[in-house]
């Protein structure tokens, strides 16, 4: 049976839930006898490998190969899984995602009275882990920590309190500092798992079976045949949908999005590290993302 009981020194924390909310991450509920098996069939992770309060990165992608959506799914119980929707309408996300349900038994629904709170701790973390947190019936913490610092995300009753633009701001960036994409909600793009560095962070499987786009993932993983992937920059003006180019103006590849003061930004380019390249005026230092983000960790 899994663990209700949080650390001490947690616990005071968690009960009062003094803690802020995201502004751009949603949950979704699927549920019922066949949500496993639905899952597996429509998301790029292993689902089939994940054990009752463990959880994964993962996506929905296109037939194509292109990444829909990313988000971390944990598993509650056996037919009962959620999504933390990062940056993509819930709506549509389950819309989408009802053309494909067909006589399969389960529902997909936007969990409107849950929300996304984040926790931060110190000193750094040593023992990141993919096993949920369960506080009481209703609070659920992720834990997304890193050697650059613990930090964990819970999934709560929000009781109308309003997000905190400066905290998602904060846990953003945290994100693209460690290689995890985000994006502007409407964001045109067509980036593959590869070119996101999505095998850094164990988000899709080349072994599991079928999923939407998962002959073209799978031949780009065995054939090596992706020359961009994702790297942080370092420099001045940085901005979502800047150009990546060398000294000569040849296109490289572009910014994802950036922090807020403009002076890092994670890319989607052909560059190699310690490479320093151009974003619109100014130069910039090609970096790999931080580590740890990985879950299994």
């Amino acid at each position: 049976m899994l663990s209700t009981r949080l650390p001490s020194y947690k616990q005071a924390a968690v009960n009062s839930f003094d803690l802020a909310r995201l502004t751009d991450v949603s949950i979704i509920c699927i549920e019922g006898p066949d949500a496993e098996a639905f899952a597996q069939s429509q998301f790029m992770g292993d689902v089939a490998a994940l054990e009752p309060g463990q959880w994964q990165w993962s996506g929905w992608l296109s037939a194509k190969g292109r990444v829909q959506a990313l988000f971390a799914l944990l598993r509650r119980a056996p037919g009962d899984l959620i999504v933390l929707l990062l940056d993509h309408p819930p709506e549509a996300f389950c819309e989408g995602l009802r053309r494909f349900v067909f006589r399969s038994k389960v529902r997909l629904r936007v969990a409107d009275e849950w929300a996304a709170f984040v926790e931060w701790d110190s000193p750094a973390s040593t023992e990141a882990s993919d096993r949920c947190v369960f506080a009481g019936d209703d609070r659920i913490g992720l834990d997304m920590s890193t050697a650059a610092g613990s930090r964990r995300c819970w999934i709560a009753p929000h009781a109308d309190r309003p997000a905190d633009a400066a905290a998602s701001q904060q846990w953003r960036e945290a994100d693209l500092r460690h290689g995890l994409p985000r994006w502007s909600p409407g964001r045109e793009h067509s980036w593959t798992p590869h070119m996101l560095s999505l095998d850094r962070l164990k988000a899709f499987s080349v072994r599991k079976g079928c999923y939407p786009g998962q002959e073209i993932v799978a031949r780009t993983h065995f054939l090596g045949q992706s020359r961009r992937q994702a790297w942080w920059l370092q420099g001045e003006g940085l901005s979502a949908g800047l150009a990546v180019t060398d000294e000569t103006g040849r296109a490289l590849g572009e910014v994802i999005e950036a922090t807020e003061d403009g002076r890092g930004a994670l890319a989607v380019a052909a560059i190699s590290e310690g490479q320093t390249v151009t974003c619109g005026q100014s130069d910039v230092l090609a970096l790999p993302p931080e580590s740890g983000l990985a879950r299994p960790a």
